[in-house]
Protein backbone atom coordinates (compact mmCIF):
# COMPACT_ATOMS: atom_id res chain seq x y z
CA UNK A 1 0.00 0.00 0.00
CA UNK A 2 1.80 3.09 -0.86
CA UNK A 3 0.56 6.29 1.56
CA UNK A 4 0.04 9.60 0.13
CA UNK A 5 -0.45 12.86 2.15
CA UNK A 6 -1.67 15.86 0.52
CA UNK A 7 -1.29 19.35 2.34
CA UNK A 8 -3.73 21.58 1.16
CA UNK A 9 -7.48 21.23 0.97
CA UNK A 10 -9.07 24.07 -1.26
CA UNK A 11 -10.55 22.55 -4.79
CA UNK A 12 -6.97 21.45 -6.15
CA UNK A 13 -6.40 19.30 -2.97
CA UNK A 14 -9.80 18.17 -2.45
CA UNK A 15 -9.76 16.89 -6.07
CA UNK A 16 -7.01 15.30 -6.22
CA UNK A 17 -7.83 13.30 -2.58
CA UNK A 18 -10.90 11.95 -4.15
CA UNK A 19 -9.20 10.86 -7.92
CA UNK A 20 -6.97 9.10 -5.74
CA UNK A 21 -9.72 7.94 -3.04
CA UNK A 22 -10.59 5.22 -5.93
CA UNK A 23 -7.73 3.06 -5.72
CA UNK A 24 -7.63 0.76 -2.88
CA UNK A 25 -3.95 0.31 -3.19
CA UNK A 26 -3.47 4.42 -2.01
CA UNK A 27 -4.06 5.24 1.58
CA UNK A 28 -4.74 9.11 1.53
CA UNK A 29 -4.42 11.62 4.25
CA UNK A 30 -5.16 15.30 3.71
CA UNK A 31 -3.86 18.31 6.19
CA UNK A 32 -4.89 21.96 6.20
CA UNK A 33 -4.90 24.07 8.83
CA UNK A 34 -8.17 25.59 7.72
CA UNK A 35 -11.60 24.04 7.15
CA UNK A 36 -11.78 22.98 2.91
CA UNK A 37 -12.05 26.10 0.88
CA UNK A 38 -11.02 28.79 3.31
CA UNK A 39 -8.36 30.05 1.31
CA UNK A 40 -8.41 31.17 -2.86
CA UNK A 41 -11.03 28.98 -3.82
CA UNK A 42 -13.42 30.08 -1.11
CA UNK A 43 -13.43 33.49 -3.06
CA UNK A 44 -13.23 32.33 -6.78
CA UNK A 45 -16.35 32.52 -8.94
CA UNK A 46 -16.45 29.07 -10.34
CA UNK A 47 -16.64 30.23 -14.17
CA UNK A 48 -14.63 27.35 -16.32
CA UNK A 49 -13.77 29.43 -19.26
CA UNK A 50 -12.21 26.57 -21.32
CA UNK A 51 -13.70 26.52 -24.99
CA UNK A 52 -13.88 30.50 -25.19
CA UNK A 53 -10.38 30.99 -24.27
CA UNK A 54 -7.83 31.32 -26.40
CA UNK A 55 -5.69 28.40 -25.64
CA UNK A 56 -6.21 25.74 -28.64
CA UNK A 57 -2.98 23.54 -28.38
CA UNK A 58 -0.49 21.99 -25.70
CA UNK A 59 -0.70 21.39 -22.31
CA UNK A 60 -2.72 24.61 -21.55
CA UNK A 61 -5.69 23.54 -23.76
CA UNK A 62 -5.29 19.73 -23.19
CA UNK A 63 -5.66 20.42 -18.80
CA UNK A 64 -8.90 23.03 -20.10
CA UNK A 65 -11.00 19.94 -22.18
CA UNK A 66 -9.83 17.39 -20.26
CA UNK A 67 -11.25 19.15 -16.73
CA UNK A 68 -14.26 20.34 -18.92
CA UNK A 69 -15.16 16.22 -19.99
CA UNK A 70 -15.00 15.74 -16.55
CA UNK A 71 -16.85 18.03 -14.65
CA UNK A 72 -20.31 16.45 -16.97
CA UNK A 73 -19.66 13.37 -15.31
CA UNK A 74 -17.88 14.34 -12.04
CA UNK A 75 -21.14 16.96 -10.89
CA UNK A 76 -23.65 14.11 -11.12
CA UNK A 77 -21.00 11.88 -9.88
CA UNK A 78 -20.66 13.65 -6.31
CA UNK A 79 -24.42 14.58 -6.13
CA UNK A 80 -25.59 10.67 -6.29
CA UNK A 81 -22.62 9.49 -3.64
CA UNK A 82 -23.13 12.61 -0.95
CA UNK A 83 -26.42 13.79 -1.70
CA UNK A 84 -25.59 17.34 -1.54
CA UNK A 85 -26.85 20.05 -4.42
CA UNK A 86 -23.83 21.09 -5.90
CA UNK A 87 -24.96 24.53 -8.06
CA UNK A 88 -23.72 24.10 -11.80
CA UNK A 89 -24.71 26.05 -14.30
CA UNK A 90 -24.95 24.78 -17.82
CA UNK A 91 -26.09 27.44 -19.72
CA UNK A 92 -22.99 28.34 -21.19
CA UNK A 93 -20.64 31.73 -21.57
CA UNK A 94 -21.64 34.87 -23.23
CA UNK A 95 -18.53 37.35 -23.83
CA UNK A 96 -19.44 40.68 -25.26
CA UNK A 97 -17.73 42.37 -28.03
CA UNK A 98 -16.86 45.80 -27.58
CA UNK A 99 -15.74 47.89 -30.42
CA UNK A 100 -12.48 47.71 -31.75
CA UNK A 101 -12.34 44.08 -31.35
CA UNK A 102 -11.49 41.80 -34.02
CA UNK A 103 -14.07 39.18 -34.54
CA UNK A 104 -12.13 37.51 -37.32
CA UNK A 105 -9.73 36.16 -34.54
CA UNK A 106 -13.23 34.28 -33.09
CA UNK A 107 -14.25 33.00 -36.14
CA UNK A 108 -11.02 31.91 -36.25
CA UNK A 109 -11.53 29.92 -32.95
CA UNK A 110 -14.32 29.18 -33.62
CA UNK A 111 -13.30 27.30 -36.59
CA UNK A 112 -10.57 25.41 -34.77
CA UNK A 113 -13.17 24.20 -31.58
CA UNK A 114 -15.61 22.76 -34.67
CA UNK A 115 -12.31 20.91 -35.51
CA UNK A 116 -11.99 19.65 -31.71
CA UNK A 117 -15.38 18.81 -31.46
CA UNK A 118 -16.65 21.74 -29.35
CA UNK A 119 -18.90 24.97 -30.12
CA UNK A 120 -18.80 28.34 -29.95
CA UNK A 121 -21.30 30.66 -31.99
CA UNK A 122 -20.65 34.38 -32.80
CA UNK A 123 -24.17 36.66 -32.44
CA UNK A 124 -25.21 39.85 -33.93
CA UNK A 125 -26.38 42.20 -31.99
CA UNK A 126 -29.72 41.63 -32.23
CA UNK A 127 -29.22 38.14 -31.56
CA UNK A 128 -27.51 38.98 -28.11
CA UNK A 129 -30.74 41.39 -27.77
CA UNK A 130 -33.45 39.19 -28.05
CA UNK A 131 -31.81 36.26 -25.92
CA UNK A 132 -31.07 38.48 -22.97
CA UNK A 133 -33.52 40.52 -22.56
CA UNK A 134 -32.15 42.11 -19.34
CA UNK A 135 -28.74 43.43 -20.67
CA UNK A 136 -27.93 47.13 -22.05
CA UNK A 137 -26.65 46.33 -25.61
CA UNK A 138 -25.48 49.53 -27.05
CA UNK A 139 -23.56 51.12 -29.36
CA UNK A 140 -20.11 50.21 -27.66
CA UNK A 141 -21.01 46.41 -27.88
CA UNK A 142 -20.83 45.01 -31.40
CA UNK A 143 -21.11 41.22 -30.99
CA UNK A 144 -21.25 38.66 -29.08
CA UNK A 145 -19.76 35.17 -28.84
CA UNK A 146 -21.56 32.31 -26.91
CA UNK A 147 -19.87 29.21 -25.86
CA UNK A 148 -22.48 26.43 -24.89
CA UNK A 149 -20.46 23.95 -23.53
CA UNK A 150 -18.48 26.32 -21.06
CA UNK A 151 -20.22 25.82 -17.17
CA UNK A 152 -19.99 27.73 -13.95
CA UNK A 153 -19.68 25.87 -10.87
CA UNK A 154 -20.29 26.69 -6.70
CA UNK A 155 -16.37 26.29 -5.59
CA UNK A 156 -17.35 25.59 -1.98
CA UNK A 157 -19.95 23.25 -2.45
CA UNK A 158 -17.76 21.45 -4.82
CA UNK A 159 -15.01 21.56 -2.70
CA UNK A 160 -17.07 20.18 0.45
CA UNK A 161 -18.86 17.51 -2.09
CA UNK A 162 -15.53 16.00 -2.84
CA UNK A 163 -14.02 16.26 0.55
CA UNK A 164 -17.45 14.19 1.58
CA UNK A 165 -16.86 12.02 -0.93
CA UNK A 166 -13.46 10.91 -0.63
CA UNK A 167 -14.34 10.35 3.17
CA UNK A 168 -17.03 7.91 2.45
CA UNK A 169 -13.85 6.06 -0.04
CA UNK A 170 -11.67 6.19 3.47
CA UNK A 171 -9.45 9.45 3.13
CA UNK A 172 -8.46 10.92 6.43
CA UNK A 173 -8.87 14.09 6.52
CA UNK A 174 -6.45 16.16 9.38
CA UNK A 175 -8.23 19.46 9.19
CA UNK A 176 -7.02 22.47 11.80
CA UNK A 177 -3.81 21.12 11.90
CA UNK A 178 -0.49 22.62 10.66
CA UNK A 179 2.14 20.86 9.42
CA UNK A 180 5.94 21.10 7.89
CA UNK A 181 6.32 19.52 4.48
CA UNK A 182 9.97 18.93 5.87
CA UNK A 183 8.04 17.50 8.99
CA UNK A 184 6.23 14.85 6.91
CA UNK A 185 8.81 14.14 4.18
CA UNK A 186 11.47 13.13 7.08
CA UNK A 187 8.90 11.04 9.35
CA UNK A 188 8.69 7.82 7.32
CA UNK A 189 4.52 7.90 7.34
CA UNK A 190 4.33 8.49 4.20
CA UNK A 191 5.44 7.18 0.25
CA UNK A 192 4.62 10.23 -1.17
CA UNK A 193 3.53 13.94 -0.49
CA UNK A 194 1.89 16.10 -2.66
CA UNK A 195 1.75 19.89 -2.37
CA UNK A 196 -1.35 21.55 -3.24
CA UNK A 197 -1.61 24.44 -0.57
CA UNK A 198 -2.24 27.31 -2.90
CA UNK A 199 0.04 30.76 -1.77
CA UNK A 200 1.07 27.99 1.34
CA UNK A 201 3.05 26.08 -1.06
CA UNK A 202 5.72 28.26 -1.24
CA UNK A 203 6.71 28.11 2.50
CA UNK A 204 6.08 24.26 2.10
CA UNK A 205 8.79 23.88 -0.33
CA UNK A 206 11.05 26.06 0.99
CA UNK A 207 10.66 23.85 4.06
CA UNK A 208 12.22 20.86 1.92
CA UNK A 209 15.19 23.65 0.84
CA UNK A 210 13.19 24.15 -2.74
CA UNK A 211 11.50 27.67 -3.93
CA UNK A 212 9.12 27.60 -5.83
CA UNK A 213 8.01 31.19 -6.22
CA UNK A 214 3.75 31.64 -6.18
CA UNK A 215 2.76 35.17 -5.55
CA UNK A 216 -0.92 36.80 -4.36
CA UNK A 217 -2.57 38.43 -6.68
CA UNK A 218 -6.06 39.94 -5.40
CA UNK A 219 -9.55 39.80 -6.48
CA UNK A 220 -12.80 41.52 -4.99
CA UNK A 221 -16.39 40.13 -5.89
CA UNK A 222 -19.71 41.26 -4.90
CA UNK A 223 -22.99 39.06 -4.31
CA UNK A 224 -26.42 40.87 -5.27
CA UNK A 225 -30.11 40.40 -5.56
CA UNK A 226 -32.28 42.00 -7.55
CA UNK A 227 -35.24 43.49 -6.75
CA UNK A 228 -37.04 41.36 -9.77
CA UNK A 229 -36.37 38.28 -12.00
CA UNK A 230 -33.75 39.44 -14.73
CA UNK A 231 -33.51 38.33 -18.20
CA UNK A 232 -35.11 35.15 -19.82
CA UNK A 233 -35.74 32.42 -16.84
CA UNK A 234 -34.82 29.67 -19.40
CA UNK A 235 -31.59 31.08 -20.63
CA UNK A 236 -29.20 32.56 -17.58
CA UNK A 237 -25.76 32.07 -19.05
CA UNK A 238 -22.78 33.37 -17.15
CA UNK A 239 -22.64 37.37 -18.82
CA UNK A 240 -18.83 38.30 -19.06
CA UNK A 241 -17.07 41.76 -20.67
CA UNK A 242 -13.76 43.36 -20.17
CA UNK A 243 -12.98 40.72 -17.89
CA UNK A 244 -16.13 41.72 -15.53
CA UNK A 245 -18.14 38.88 -15.01
CA UNK A 246 -22.23 38.42 -13.74
CA UNK A 247 -22.79 35.08 -12.87
CA UNK A 248 -26.54 33.98 -11.88
CA UNK A 249 -27.56 32.23 -8.83
CA UNK A 250 -30.78 30.75 -7.50
CA UNK A 251 -33.45 33.43 -6.27
CA UNK A 252 -32.48 36.50 -7.96
CA UNK A 253 -29.51 36.68 -7.12
CA UNK A 254 -25.79 37.00 -8.66
CA UNK A 255 -22.15 37.16 -7.80
CA UNK A 256 -20.07 40.03 -9.83
CA UNK A 257 -16.63 40.04 -9.85
CA UNK A 258 -13.20 40.76 -10.05
CA UNK A 259 -10.82 42.89 -9.80
CA UNK A 260 -7.23 42.10 -10.84
CA UNK A 261 -4.70 43.34 -8.05
CA UNK A 262 -0.90 42.98 -7.37
CA UNK A 263 1.17 43.90 -5.14
CA UNK A 264 3.16 46.76 -5.02
CA UNK A 265 6.99 46.61 -4.36
CA UNK A 266 6.23 42.62 -3.44
CA UNK A 267 4.82 44.03 -0.21
CA UNK A 268 0.76 43.35 1.23
CA UNK A 269 -1.89 43.80 -1.03
CA UNK A 270 -4.81 45.95 0.39
CA UNK A 271 -8.24 45.74 -1.53
CA UNK A 272 -8.82 48.54 -3.28
CA UNK A 273 -12.50 49.75 -3.24
CA UNK A 274 -11.92 52.09 -6.45
CA UNK A 275 -11.80 49.48 -8.40
CA UNK A 276 -14.16 47.12 -7.17
CA UNK A 277 -16.49 50.46 -7.82
CA UNK A 278 -15.47 50.11 -11.47
CA UNK A 279 -16.20 46.47 -11.33
CA UNK A 280 -19.56 47.22 -10.25
CA UNK A 281 -20.12 50.51 -12.53
CA UNK A 282 -19.12 48.24 -15.89
CA UNK A 283 -21.85 45.26 -14.64
CA UNK A 284 -24.44 48.16 -13.99
CA UNK A 285 -23.65 49.57 -17.93
CA UNK A 286 -24.37 46.23 -19.24
CA UNK A 287 -27.62 45.43 -16.89
CA UNK A 288 -28.86 48.10 -15.54
CA UNK A 289 -31.49 46.95 -13.43
CA UNK A 290 -28.17 45.44 -11.17
CA UNK A 291 -28.44 49.34 -9.83
CA UNK A 292 -31.25 48.78 -7.98
CA UNK A 293 -30.23 44.99 -6.46
CA UNK A 294 -29.13 44.81 -2.61
CA UNK A 295 -25.71 44.14 -2.10
CA UNK A 296 -25.65 41.24 0.23
CA UNK A 297 -22.06 40.42 1.16
CA UNK A 298 -18.72 41.68 -0.56
CA UNK A 299 -15.50 39.73 -0.39
CA UNK A 300 -11.80 39.32 -1.79
CA UNK A 301 -9.47 36.64 -1.87
CA UNK A 302 -5.63 35.99 -2.84
CA UNK A 303 -4.94 33.86 -5.90
CA UNK A 304 -1.73 31.97 -6.48
CA UNK A 305 0.71 33.21 -9.35
CA UNK A 306 4.02 31.22 -10.56
CA UNK A 307 6.28 33.98 -10.83
CA UNK A 308 8.19 34.09 -14.12
CA UNK A 309 6.89 30.90 -15.30
CA UNK A 310 3.22 29.42 -16.88
CA UNK A 311 0.53 28.43 -14.12
CA UNK A 312 -0.31 26.25 -13.30
CA UNK A 313 2.92 24.45 -11.66
CA UNK A 314 2.37 20.03 -11.73
CA UNK A 315 5.34 18.59 -11.27
CA UNK A 316 7.82 16.67 -9.69
CA UNK A 317 9.49 18.82 -7.19
CA UNK A 318 13.40 19.18 -8.21
CA UNK A 319 15.43 16.85 -6.48
CA UNK A 320 12.69 15.15 -4.89
CA UNK A 321 11.19 12.38 -7.06
CA UNK A 322 8.60 11.12 -3.63
CA UNK A 323 7.37 15.05 -3.73
CA UNK A 324 4.81 16.38 -6.22
CA UNK A 325 3.32 19.96 -6.68
CA UNK A 326 -0.27 20.79 -7.89
CA UNK A 327 -0.42 24.53 -7.49
CA UNK A 328 0.38 28.19 -8.64
CA UNK A 329 -3.29 28.13 -11.02
CA UNK A 330 -3.98 31.52 -10.37
CA UNK A 331 -7.26 32.22 -11.78
CA UNK A 332 -8.06 28.78 -13.18
CA UNK A 333 -7.87 26.75 -10.08
CA UNK A 334 -11.05 25.39 -10.63
CA UNK A 335 -11.44 25.60 -14.11
CA UNK A 336 -8.36 23.27 -14.47
CA UNK A 337 -8.89 21.10 -10.79
CA UNK A 338 -10.25 17.70 -12.68
CA UNK A 339 -7.40 18.29 -15.00
CA UNK A 340 -4.56 18.12 -12.47
CA UNK A 341 -6.39 15.49 -9.79
CA UNK A 342 -6.04 13.71 -12.90
CA UNK A 343 -2.33 14.38 -13.46
CA UNK A 344 -1.15 13.76 -10.14
CA UNK A 345 -2.93 10.07 -10.65
CA UNK A 346 -0.98 9.34 -13.30
CA UNK A 347 2.37 10.49 -11.82
CA UNK A 348 1.18 8.24 -8.43
CA UNK A 349 0.19 5.37 -10.73
CA UNK A 350 2.82 5.28 -13.20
Amino acid sequence: MTRVAIIGCGIIGASIAFELSKFPELKVTVFDKQPPAQGSTGAALGVLMGVISHKTKGRNWQLRESSLQRYETLIPELEAVTGRKIPFNQQGILMLCGEGEDLSKWEKLAAIRESQGWKLELWDVQQVRDRNPHLSVNDNIIAGIYSPQDRQVDPTALTLALVDAAERNGVIFELGVEVEGAAIAASGEFDRLIISAGLGSATVTASLNQLIDIRPVLGQALHLRSKNPLGNPDFRPVITCDDVHIVPLANQEFWIGATVEFPENGGEIQANADMLEKVMARAISLCPALAEAEILRKWSGLRPRPEKRPAPIIETLPGNSHVLIASGHYRNGVLLAPATARSIREAILQ
